[in-house]
């Protein structure tokens, strides 16, 4: 097994000696750079277990600007401090920069080798969760290179947007933000933006105080203050009215909230995640969605490509989702037939990767054999699969094949492409397909 790697970073070149010697001297693999272009540089094209970073002495905040601008390339790597200045307001300014550790000088190197093994064991575990809990499944290069901004974007504390079609995994993609932040030792609050009516919008986002309607018997928090230190994920944000897409730009920008009924304001410390299925630019030009809410969230923009957009990561999800259901039911199921995953590999997928897990699932309720042949697939797939075969492969081209076919009857259209009503209509609108036509 490979020893824990650490990065000493800048600072007195007689202490950094010092500490590479010593804790070579505790199976670690010590890597010294003598400033902070070289600590950045390093980091640019790979990552160590931990850091330890100590000021110069003449100059006791180099330490603290590289430690923030380390924080901003990783978002989870321990950070250890060594400095000779222990003010108060020195503690504060290092925990502030993302520092997760604090020396000074004179320090016990037995209780620096403590603070590294026990922030070295909650980084891999911390890792390993972020691994198997909801993992963003692929390695097309569409995917590779999605992932790899997600990390950047992880690293910073901007508003983000996340944009893609239903079924591609939106809330993954928020999920692994935080996971990979600052703020991933607080909570994660997920809100349905489009299964919440109106008349709720304020008491559910920031609470009430006793008496401020019926029923209000007690005070109550608000979704923002449970995500305090943490991450508010707004999902469908595009469903929400704009009366409460203005209640929602008024918190980011203020960073504060009042709960209904109450007089005093509550300070916020979260990150807005946002997600939507629809157009953000169509909406705003048909003043569905606010400008200036728009512009607040044009920051970190992602964008989740379509499943038929990354085939070859099909397989890959199989495998995944295949270990899953084995587990869920209790079956021994190895994979496909060729015939089987050929079939798979066809068709298009418009529900993305949250219909591949229906149809596998749907599957297993029937109990397949060790190896699933194409006629264990739902007999409602395969003549999905029958009815697409025949249809053009552009988007375009098959919209109007549908719409054609049906003399136009939207509904029909809909049915036969397998989609919502509203999927056919934000189609016509992108690919300007009208009646008139």
């Amino acid at each position: 097994m490979k020893n824990p790697e650490i990065l000493i970073a800048e600072g007195d070149e007689v202490l950094c000696q010092d500490l590479k010697l010593r804790l070579h001297g505790h199976a670690f693999e010590v890597i010294k750079v003598p400033d902070k272009t070289g600590t950045l540089r390093f980091f640019q094209t790979r990552k160590s277990d931990l850091v330890i970073i100590s000021s110069s002495r003449n100059n006791s905040r180099d330490g603290l600007e590289a430690a923030k601008q380390i924080r901003r390339q990783d978002g989870r790597v321990p950070l250890i401090l060594i400095t000779r200045d222990s003010s108060e307001a020195r503690v504060i300014a290092a925990l502030r920069a993302g520092v997760n550790d604090y020396f000074k000088v004179p320090f016990s190197y037995e209780e620096l080798v403590t603070s590294i093994n026990r922030h070295l064991s909650d980084h891999k575990t911390s890792l390993e969760e972020t691994n198997v809990d909801k993992p963003m499944i692929g390695d097309s290069t569409p995917m590779r290179e999605i992932k790899a901004y997600l990390l950047k974007v992880a690293a910073t504390d901007s508003t983000v947007l996340i944009t893609g079609e239903t079924g591609t995994g939106k809330d993954l993609a928020a999920d692994l933000i935080h996971r990979n932040s600052t703020r991933h030792k607080k909570p994660f609050v997920c809100i349905n933006c489009a299964a919440l009516p109106e008349s709720l919008v304020e008491s559910e986002l920031f609470g009430y105080e006793r008496g401020a309607f019926t029923g209000a018997i007690a005070s109550r928090q608000g979704k923002f203050e449970q995500a305090e230190g943490g991450t508010v994920f707004l999902d469908e944000i595009g469903d929400m009215s704009p009366y409460a897409q203005a209640k929602i730009l008024r918190a980011i920008e203020i960073k504060e909230v009042y709960r209904l009924g109450g007089k005093r304001s509550i300070p916020l410390n979260v990150r807005v995640i946002a997600a939507t299925n629809h157009d953000t630019e169509q909406l705003v030009a048909q003043g569905k969605f606010r400008k200036d809410l728009y512009y607040r969230f044009n920051v970190a923009m992602v964008h989740l490509p379509p499943l038929r957009n990354r085939k070859e990561d099909i397989p890959t999800l199989l495998g995944h989702l295949i270990r899953q259901f084995n587990e869920r039911f209790g079956r021994e199921v190895e994979g496909f037939t060729q015939e089987a995953m050929a079939s798979l590999l066809r068709y298009d997928w418009p529900g993305n990767v949250r219909e591949l897990k229906n149809v596998l699932e749907a599957t297993f309720i029937n109990l397949p054999s060790q190896k699933i042949a194409f006629m264990d697939l739902p007999k409602q797939f395969q003549r999905r699969l029958k009815e697409t075969e025949g249809l053009p492969k552009k988007e375009r081209d098959r919209v109007l094949s549908a719409l054609f076919a049906t003399n136009w009857n939207k509904s029909e259209a809909a049915q036969k492409l397998h989609w919502s009503r509203m999927t056919l209509y934000r189609k016509m609108a992108k690919y300007h397909i009208s009646t008139s036509q």
